[in-house]
């Protein structure tokens, strides 16, 4: 955020300025850990019964109680120079275009009809790799783990009744599939996040991120591809799909990847869906509304939580709570590869604290910015490293969306997915060598 980036080695480092962000953590967290271990809700994700929107609230009050030297006025100027920010208004019109294409596509039945029609030209003794390609291609096309997850797990645990294939083996291969594509996705919360806050292009993170997601995706399939050639070969059923329902996805992903404006693809990808959908009945005009509304509507806890954090993110800044962290990150961290694992660290914290990778993108977002400036590390590997670290922690806490929802329709315990989570793991080891790798090249 250019406008609250200026400045910041005139502000004095202060370690209280930090107490907002510990009251959201403890606050949340704590609350997450007691339902879910403690005291768990009979239907419910423990991590998700205390609104987020409201541990942030108290945060903020935190924050404006802080800080006497400055008037009431003069904080609610600086929350609103941290909103106003061109990266933050960026952000919130992509949410709500993204969330008018995600809801369309989905009544469409986009994401069944593509699933479909891929699981039909995969090979039957390639049934848990054919999973996770699957998921990887649905999940970059819609911007969704959790959407792809919900889509995809049903059809894992049939597979794996119809061979005796390993249920959460399985089950893990989709959510893999989901973390890869989610991550690279153009529309995903998660890119807007991680691009918006650090000012660089989606195509230009893209690029960033493929080359260390790519090797831990084709690792991640020769370790799958080894295990079905050791077990037995499914029998899939034919799975009914319509071609012309999946056709958008596929236009919508080139287009992406082309570098063509996100406003362009989600405006062209929304009309497509609306005609397809029309023309094979799947929807009316009104569901059609209705369905663009639902999608917006899901999108809206985002956007507050996006105001809110640079709200709150402002008002720490100003007081000498970004400092703190720089501070503390130069004594422990040396050199590029230190600022790098820096800001890698930052975002796993936020996310293993938070079970949820765009809220731990938006708060380590400006912190990560002012990192960047002081390593001298180019703001789109920043942004890259963001979306990466998040996705990674976001693909294997048991107490996570992904997991929780995996988990719920398959039947079986979070933690019995962990083992066999195998492109998590594998993207931590790739992200880790290209850190080094990257960091001894500029040493030279």
């Amino acid at each position: 955020m250019d406008n609250l980036n200026q400045n910041v080695e005139k502000k004095k480092a202060n370690g209280w300025a930090l107490l907002p962000m510990v009251v959201f953590l403890v606050l949340y967290l704590g609350s997450g850990i007691y339902y879910e271990y403690i005291k768990p809700q009979e239907g419910g994700m423990g991590f998700y019964i205390m609104s987020v929107v409201v541990a942030f609230m108290v945060a903020l009050v935190v924050a404006f109680l802080q800080n006497r030297s400055l008037s009431f006025d003069e904080k609610i100027h600086i929350c609103a120079k941290g909103i106003g920010d061109d990266n933050i208004t960026i952000m919130l019109f992509i949410f709500l275009m993204a969330g008018a294409f995600s809801g369309l596509a989905s009544e469409a039945g986009g994401a069944v009809s593509t699933a479909n029609m891929m699981l039909n030209v995969i090979p039957a003794s390639f049934a848990i790799p054919g999973l996770f390609v699957i998921g990887s291609i649905i999940s970059m096309a819609m911007g969704t783990s959790c959407g792809t997850i919900t889509v995809l797990t049903p059809i894992a645990v049939s597979v794996a009744d119809s061979a005796g294939l390993n249920l959460p083996m399985c089950v893990a291969a989709v959510v893999g599939g989901a973390m890869f594509g989610d991550n690279l996705s153009f529309i995903s919360d998660t890119t807007i996040a991680a691009t918006k806050t650090q000012g660089v292009q989606m195509k230009d993170k893209f690029r960033a991120n493929f080359k260390i997601a790519l090797p831990a995706a084709v690792a991640t399939l020769i370790v799958l591809i080894v295990v079905c050639m050791k077990g037995t070969a499914a029998q899939l059923d034919h799975f009914d799909y319509n071609t012309l329902q999946a056709i958008p996805y596929f236009i919508v992903l080139i287009a992406a990847l082309c570098g063509i404006n996100v406003f362009i693809v989600l405006g062209c990808g929304t009309v497509l869906f609306g005609i397809v959908g029309l023309i094979t009945g799947s929807i009316s005009v009104s569901t059609g509304f209705s369905s663009m509304g639902s999608g917006v509507s899901g999108m809206f806890e985002t956007m507050v939580v996006a105001i809110l954090v640079a709200s709150i993110g402002a008002l720490m800044k100003e007081y000498g709570g970004f400092e703190a962290i720089l501070s503390f990150i130069r004594k422990r961290f040396r050199g590029k590869i230190g600022g790098r694992l820096g800001i890698g660290i930052l975002a796993s914290i936020m996310d293993v604290a938070t079970a949820n990778n765009t809220i731990a993108i938006v708060l380590a977002g400006p912190i990560a910015k002012d990192i960047s400036k002081e390593y001298e590390i180019e703001p789109v590997e920043t942004a890259s490293l963001l979306d990466i670290f998040s996705c990674i922690f976001q693909g294997i806490i048991p107490y996570g969306a992904q997991l929780l929802i995996a988990a719920s329709l398959a039947g079986i315990a979070s933690v019995d997915i962990m083992p066999y989570l195998w492109y998590p793991y594998l993207l931590l080891v790739a992200v880790i060598v290209s850190i080094i790798i990257k960091s001894k090249a500029k040493a030279k």
